[in-house]
């Protein structure tokens, strides 16, 4: 079956599939990548009806996209994804049983330590951003460096959202929950510079902080392009990062890293990067192990010589 063949065969259950994901507010990057795990899923199937799929028909379903050179992760993801399938589905009586239930996720790597990139090194790439965008550019990668913003979370931002007398950025993050980020004096300072040469939109509707040359809503894709803009003038600078896997969510990593070596809690860091569960946010804690050394470094123990020749 080709994919029109699939939607036309299962289109009721796919319909109802994304209006349940519509209506609890599911992140549309999560619907569209849900859906897309179940069109190859529902595929796989060769119009098989949903009620006859077993744990079997799943096991050998998320085999192959392993087989096919997937990673674990991605892997996880379509199980998550044939599990709420499944879950909507009975709500609503097209199923009775769950068939990716209790099958057991791929094992991810948890201890893999993410890469980020040196204060100094940061500094000097908000240096480096040039063009007639500069104040905006700038502005965009500083809030990723320094606040921790995703790419995402970049575009959805709104005029509403920045408190410029009590320095601090309301933002909508995974999930669509709220964390609020209160900002640096210099951030808040560059903040509002850029909101004094802002491009008006074309929709007097639009409440778009960040507005792009055709004066619409900044993209995820222009968000992407001005960062990796400023890696390539970057790893002309620092010759080092050649050959580095480079993306606009490395400034995130660093800023997560900033701030545990300045001493910040755990606990602080996983708010103000959103993360759900702190066990997302102790990937950085391999900075505390510096940490640590440092400050046994500067222990001096006053030990007596137990262990000295007597005369």
């Amino acid at each position: 079956m080709n994919y029109t063949e699939v939607f036309e065969h299962y289109e009721r259950e796919m319909k109802l599939f994304l209006s349940y994901m519509k209506d609890r507010e599911y992140a549309k990057d999560t619907q569209q990548a849900y859906l897309h795990d179940i069109k190859h899923f529902l595929n796989s199937l060769e119009g098989k009806p949903i009620t006859e799929v077993t744990d079997i028909d799943v096991m050998y379903y998320l085999t192959q996209v392993r087989e096919s050179g997937a990673g674990a992760r991605y892997r996880n993801r379509c199980q998550s994804a044939i599990r709420l399938f499944y879950k909507v589905m009975i709500r609503f009586k097209l199923a009775s049983i769950n068939p990716a239930m209790d099958i057991e996720k791929a094992k991810v790597e948890k201890n893999r330590q993410p890469t980020y990139l040196q204060k100094p090194i940061l500094d000097a790439c908000l240096n480096g951003i040039e063009g007639r965008y500069r104040i905006r550019d700038v502005t965009i990668i500083a809030l990723m460096a320094y606040a921790g913003l995703r790419v995402s979370e970049i575009v959805k931002l709104n005029l509403s959202d920045f408190d410029m007398e009590n320095s601090s950025i309301a933002v909508l993050g995974k999930g669509n929950k709220w964390r609020y980020i209160p900002l640096p004096a210099e951030l808040n300072k560059l903040l509002h510079m850029y909101l004094e040469e802002r491009m008006v939109p074309r929709s007097t509707k639009d409440n778009a902080f960040f507005v792009s040359q055709f004066r619409r809503r900044i993209s995820k894709r222009m968000v992407q392009t001005i960062a990796e803009k400023t890696f390539e003038a970057m790893t002309e600078q620092f010759p080092q990062l050649s050959g580095q896997s480079l993306s606009a969510h490395k400034l995130r990593h660093s800023f997560a890293t900033e701030l545990l070596r300045n001493g910040a809690d755990l606990r602080a860091v996983q708010e103000l990067l959103g993360h759900e569960d702190i066990s997302t946010t102790q990937i950085y804690t391999h900075v505390l192990d510096e940490t640590k050394e440092r400050a046994m470094n500067k222990i001096r123990p006053a030990i007596p010589l137990l262990f000295s020749t007597k005369p």
